[in-house]
């Protein structure tokens, strides 16, 4: 009987190791595309993060609005939404601003 409850405890460490690495990984991850935009934005590449919110957000009032994320390979921000509990991403060219879609 020591056996099972010996290969839960070791499942429950392995999880509890994976939990911790895993937003670390993330927060490296955001990090990275942070950095990429910057670049991008330096170099004449794309507009503002702030530019484009500022054509974004007015159109998605009563929407809370939970952050951006950024594609280097796309050049296209992803602008993430929620509203009555339902999750709403705007994809936006970060070269031109203009919207390329949402999806729910």
């Amino acid at each position: 009987m020591a056996l099972p409850i010996m290969r839960f405890s070791t499942g429950l460490i392995a999880l509890g190791i994976f939990a911790a690495i895993t937003p670390a990984a993330d927060a490296q991850q955001r990090a990275d595309e942070q950095g990429e935009a910057r670049r991008d934005l330096r170099n004449g590449n794309v507009r503002s993060l702030r530019e484009i919110e500022g054509r974004v957000l007015p159109g998605k009032r009563g929407m809370q609005y939970l952050g951006p994320e950024y594609d280097p390979i796309a050049m296209a921000y992803r602008l993430k939404f929620i509203r009555d509990g339902r999750v709403v991403f705007v994809d936006v060219d970060a070269r031109t601003g203009r919207v390329l879609g949402e999806s729910h």
